[in-house]
């Protein structure tokens, strides 16, 4: 069988609410407010012949599973590394905290709505 080059996209949902504390002080988003998030974590790689694939999606939800769980109905700024939680910041939040467990890992997305959303593919090498 010949070589197989996939992309996973495995997606989770969680509540949260947040404010930014860094926007002007007329704006919107500096009121605490609170969406209802999307997750997308994708990996990419070499499809392993004898498994048939590239990782197991359960293996991604239970690598994931302890910092959802810090997320979920939760006030976003209270969390370490979160004082400002924009999508932007988020999505690299999470980065660090998946990439070395889940080295496939090519692209966190982050929505807080059905129009919004935020894509990082981790730190570009200049």
């Amino acid at each position: 069988m010949a070589e197989r080059y996939v992309r996973l996209v495995r997606s989770f949902t969680f509540e949260a609410a947040h404010r930014l504390p860094m926007v002007p002080a007329d704006h919107k988003c500096g009121r605490l407010h609170g969406h209802s998030f999307r997750v997308e974590l994708v990996c990419e790689g070499q499809v392993d012949p004898q498994t048939g694939w590239l990782v197991d999606f359960a293996e991604i939800k239970r690598i994931f599973k302890p910092w959802l769980q810090q997320l979920d109905h939760r006030y976003l700024n209270d969390i370490e590394g979160l004082e400002n939680p924009t999508a932007e910041n988020l999505a690299h939040w999470i980065w660090v905290r998946l990439k070395p467990e889940l080295p496939s890992l090519v692209q966190v997305n982050i929505a807080e709505s059905c129009t919004s959303r935020c894509e990082y593919g981790g730190p570009r090498e200049t």
